[in-house]
C-alpha cells in the first residue's frame, strides 16, 4: 500500500501543477486502490475511505509520513456525512488557505462532510476565469463556498453568487476578500435557484454567463426535490432564457447516474438549436471513475 501511494506521489509530481498546492493525490482504482482516495490541501491530507474503518496499514502510514503532516480521514457515506476525524499531526481547528493556479481559497476540515472546495472542478474554474472579462456578469447558481465567483470576479466580471446557505454565501465573501475583491461590488443572493432563475427570466436580467453546478440530489427549504437525472434539462432552460445574446453555461454533474452521452442529450435538448457544445474531462490527477460530466455551451 505505501508503495503504491509513494508511485501516486511521483506521478502528481509530473503533472505540472506549478502554484497548486492542494489536489487528489491518490484516485481510488485509478492508482490501484480501490476505495481509498487521498487530497492533499496545502500540506494538509485528507484520506477518505468507502469502507467503514480505517485500516491498520493506513493508520500506520499517516502515522509515519516524513516529513510528519496533519491527516485527517472520513467514511465515504451519503446517508451519514459526518466532518473528517483527526488520525494523526495536530488538529487543524480554523479555516485555512489553499492556491490553485495564482487563486487562494479557504479551506477547513470542520465543516461537515465537504471542505469548502471540489478539487474536481478546478479546470473548470480557470476556463470561467479564462474566458471572462470586464463589463461580463455571471450568475454562479448552487454556489457552494464561491469558487467560481471569485476566478469570475478576478477576470473583471460581476459576479451573483446564488445559494441557499448564508454561511456559505459568507465564506464566498471571505474567498473574495481573500483575494483582494471588493464584495461591495458583487451581488449575492440566498434563495432557491429555480426561483431566482425564474425572477431573473421576469425581470429581463441577463447574464454573460451561467455556472450550473447542482448536487445530485437536494431538497429545498420547502421540500420540493431536485435530482440530477429528472430536472436538469429543466434547470438548463431556465438558465437559457437568462442568458445575454452571444452569452454561454457551463454545465456539469457528478451524478453517477447519468452517462456522459445521456448528459449531452439532456443539455442538447434544453437549449437552442444554433448553440455549440464543448465536453471536457477531468483534471489529470483524478484517474479514476470520470464521474464528473463538463459542458461548456455557447449560444
Amino acid at each position: 500500500m505505501v508503495g503504491k501511494i509513494q508511485i501516486s506521489e511521483k506521478i502528481r509530481s509530473d503533472l505540472g501543477l506549478g502554484d497548486t498546492d492542494s489536489f487528489r493525490l491518490v484516485d481510488g482504482i485509478g492508482d490501484k486502490m480501490p476505495g481509498i482516495y487521498i487530497d492533499e490541501f496545502a500540506g494538509r491530507r485528507l484520506l477518505s475511505t468507502s469502507s467503514s474503518g480505517l485500516s491498520l496499514e493506513l493508520s500506520d502510514w499517516a502515522s509515519n509520513l516524513l516529513p510528519p503532516a496533519t491527516t485527517y480521514w472520513k467514511r465515504l457515506d451519503q446517508t451519514d456525512r459526518k466532518s473528517p476525524i483527526l488520525i494523526s499531526g495536530p488538529p487543524v481547528e480554523n479555516h485555512f488557505e489553499i492556491a490553485e493556479r495564482g487563486v487562494r481559497y479557504l479551506v477547513s476540515f470542520q465543516s461537515g462532510y465537504s471542505q469548502g472546495i471540489f478539487l474536481d472542478q478546478r479546470d473548470n474554474r480557470t476556463r470561467v476565469r479564462d474566458r471572462c472579462q470586464a463589463g461580463d456578469t455571471v450568475l454562479n447558481t448552487f454556489a457552494y463556498t464561491g469558487a467560481f465567483s471569485v476566478c469570475a470576479a478576478l477576470a473583471g466580471a460581476t459576479t451573483t453568487t446564488l445559494d441557499l446557505s448564508q454561511p456559505y454565501i459568507d465564506w464566498a465573501q471571505r474567498n473574495m476578500e481573500l483575494n483582494g475583491i471588493d464584495v461591495s461590488s458583487q451581488y449575492f443572493c440566498k434563495g432557491d435557484t429555480f426561483h431566482w432563475l425564474q425572477r431573473f427570466a421576469r425581470q429581463k436580467r441577463l447574464f454573460t454567463g451561467i455556472i450550473l453546478d447542482p448536487p445530485t440530489f437536494s431538497r429545498d427549504q420547502d421540500g420540493k426535490v431536485f435530482q440530477a437525472e429528472d430536472h436538469y434539462g429543466h434547470l438548463v432552460s431556465l438558465a437559457t432564457a437568462c442568458l445575454s445574446p452571444g452569452g454561454w453555461l457551463l454545465c456539469t454533474t457528478n451524478c453517477r447516474r447519468l452517462s456522459s452521452s445521456l448528459f449531452d442529450r439532456i443539455v442538447r435538448a434544453a437549449i437552442p438549436a444554433r448553440a455549440c457544445l464543448s465536453q471536457f474531462p477531468m483534471p489529470p490527477d483524478f484517474t479514476g471513475e470520470q464521474y464528473l460530466k463538463s459542458i461548456l455551451v455557447e449560444t
